[in-house]
């Protein structure tokens, strides 16, 4: 295809972004700002944002990072917890920029020590969610340690989210970062009010990456990338048109010490090149006319909001990753295709 192709798109949105704080969270932020309209900003921090108050401040602490004249939402998540309570969630509906509740289940993944022990400890919660249309955002996995790592997203839809989704029908539940067939399926057979986000790093690889040429650290994440077959049933179901999955990039900064150690932290980070990722998947699988409902419409959608306005133009003009992100004075964040080339570039942005 020529270099001189061009593709131009609604603005498009990530429904599923980490930015930490301080100066991690300054170096992170212009790349998600850079490409997409409005970003779900998830809560794991330490200690976690479970007040609208929290919620604000953080959010004011990201626009701080931008210029005042910056095009970009930062939308908030607040951090279920067994304490959580329907007034919270009350306030929560009638804040301005909140729009959900991430439910980590306890010690899953990043920051989640004080996620939830037991759905059944918050369903008067979730009853609220479902009144109040607050979409519960959901870390799908169990964190049982006798269920096999790879297996641990389909039991917690068998076991916990299909008979959830079945007591409080009327709840909006996304199945963030979905990696499996079965998670697919479940999200297909279920009805509008059931949604699922879709990383680039799933869509590109499956779990070979993590081995490839030796132990690599920083394709680790949770959940972990998974066999082959999952891969190409994530690949059809964004390529399919279904309003149900839509783009969550779940880019988790980390970095190189905290990678690179006896016990690494689980998190690739994608933001730098997040679009470029998702053209160069759908240009593979000759559904780049779809791009547009996975990465500017469903997610708009799914959450009640109105579409973005604005055009984002991307060019078929590679560019090679850096090797690194420094920040501060002596750390550095290793991105997703370090060091390797990539096709598209952003060419504009018409807000």
């Amino acid at each position: 295809m020529s270099e001189n192709l061009t593709l131009t798109i609604a603005q498009p949105d990530d429904w599923h972004v980490h930015f930490r704080q301080g100066a991690i969270m300054a170096q992170v932020v212009p790349h998600t700002a850079a490409r997409f309209a409005r970003a779900m900003v998830m809560p794991n921090l330490s200690p976690p944002i479970v007040t609208v108050a929290q919620a604000r401040n953080y959010r004011a602490e990201i626009m701080a990072t931008l210029p005042a004249d910056a095009k970009f939402n930062p939308l908030m998540s607040l951090y279920l917890t067994d304490h959580t309570t329907r007034q919270q969630v009350t306030e929560a509906a009638a804040a301005q920029h909140i729009v959900g509740y991430k439910l980590y289940p306890a010690a899953s993944t990043t920051n989640s020590a004080r996620g939830v022990t037991r759905v059944s400890n918050i369903m008067p919660v979730l009853e609220g969610m479902a009144e109040h249309r607050l979409v519960l955002q959901v870390h799908a996995e169990v964190s049982d340690p006798e269920v096999d790592i790879f297996d641990r997203e389909a039991v917690f839809i068998e076991q916990i989210l299909a008979p959830l989704h079945r007591e409080i029908p009327d709840l909006k539940i996304i199945v963030e970062h979905v990696t499996t067939a079965q998670g697919v399926q479940f999200v297909q057979q279920t009805g509008d009010q059931v949604a699922a986000t879709i990383t680039a790093h799933h869509l590109m690889f499956n779990r070979n990456e993590m081995f490839r040429g030796g132990l690599r650290p920083h394709a680790y994440c949770l959940p972990v990338l998974k066999r082959e077959s999952h891969r190409l049933a994530l690949r059809k179901a964004a390529a399919s048109g279904s309003r149900a999955f839509f783009a969550g990039t779940d880019s988790a900064p980390h970095t190189r010490q905290s990678k690179q150690r006896d016990y690494g932290c689980a998190g690739i980070y994608s933001a730098h090149a997040a679009m470029e990722l998702y053209v160069e998947v759908f240009e593979s699988m000759q559904a780049l006319e779809k791009l547009e409902g996975f990465a500017s419409h469903h997610g708009a959608d799914f959450y009640g909001l109105a579409r973005n306005a604005g055009k984002l133009t991307l060019q078929k003009k590679p560019w090679r990753a850096p090797p690194s992100y420094r920040f501060g004075r002596q750390h550095e964040i290793i991105p997703l295709c370090a060091g390797q080339p990539i096709a598209w570039s952003i060419a504009g942005r018409d807000c």
